[in-house]
């Protein structure tokens, strides 16, 4: 009987939760990532896909890259922010990605995070996706991932025997929450060190430093922050914003006065309306 009432639950899930449950976590790698260190659990980067309700769903999905200084994950920046997504209709994956405490460096936070939009895309025909409306959405060090992401993606490779690896990793928009940015002057010195390590070589700064990797090739990007951000200043937003405006690539910018560092959800809400809005604008929503 248990195993019949845990089976109905899955396809509960998969058909479409109104209560926005989450599926069991995915390894990205099946047989192991590149540069695993060890296979336990912090060795093994995943997603834990929240499916839209079937009613409300539109098609579209975001990957989402939770924050934490490149030395954690904050729950309530990956779990929270699906669920919301979730009432919007959009399909959520919330990453797990390695992190700097368990010995990883850049580029593995960058590989997971490129495998996770790829396996989303891979996706598609089997879960209903759209593989042209799938986003990257991060917070914090989580946005600094995302817009890593955002400024160093890649094409599939047509003929890797690995299905996953034949997908594109460029997002088709960004949503960026007080983003770190830049790994120079308005750093935050814990995730640049979490993320590269104590000494890391100048051009690795500079190339990680992603208001300095805009193209016109850059995906749309909705920006916010907080002025009073003494963690992350607002410098990180506004340097990306105006690398976006330099490079003709549309973005929406919002700052708001009041609200601490890693403030989620807790602003009232401010933030998510104009994100709805905008994510209504790129088509994201159902009209």
């Amino acid at each position: 009987m248990k195993r019949i009432l845990s089976l109905l639950a899955i396809g509960v899930a998969i058909s479409g939760n109104v209560r926005g449950d989450a599926l069991d976590p995915v390894p990205l790698w099946p047989h192991g990532a590149p540069g695993a260190l060890g296979t336990a659990d912090r060795d093994i980067p995943t997603v834990t896909p929240y499916r839209a309700p079937e009613d409300k769903a539109t098609g579209a999905s975001v990957v989402v890259c939770p924050g934490g200084g490149y030395g954690g994950l904050a729950q309530h920046e990956g779990r929270d922010y699906a669920l919301w997504l979730n009432d919007l209709g959009i399909h959520a994956f919330v990453l797990k990605y390695r992190l700097g405490s368990a010995g990883y460096r850049h580029p593995r936070m960058l590989e997971d995070a490129s495998r996770a939009v790829r396996w989303v895309r891979s996706k598609a025909a089997d879960w209903k996706l759209d593989p042209h409306r799938v986003g990257i959405m991060g917070s914090s060090a989580g946005g600094h991932l995302a817009s890593t992401l955002l400024t160093h993606f890649s094409a599939g490779k047509a003929e890797d025997p690995d299905p996953v690896e034949r997908e594109s990793s460029r997002p088709d928009l960004g949503i960026l929450c007080y983003p770190v940015i830049t790994l120079g002057e308005f750093t935050h010195r814990g995730s640049k060190a979490n993320l590269l390590g104590s000494t890391p070589a100048e051009e690795l700064v500079t190339s990680l430093s992603n208001e300095l990797q805009v193209t016109p090739e850059t995906p749309p990007t909705f920006l916010w922050h907080t002025v009073e951000d003494t963690a992350v200043p607002v410098e990180n937003s506004l340097l990306f914003a105006q690398a976006l405006r330099k490079n003709r690539v549309p973005f929406d910018l919002h700052l708001y006065e009041r609200g601490r560092h890693g403030i989620g959800l807790a602003n009232g809400h401010a933030w998510t309306k104009d994100l709805a809005f905008w994510l209504g604008e790129r088509g994201f929503l159902k009209k």
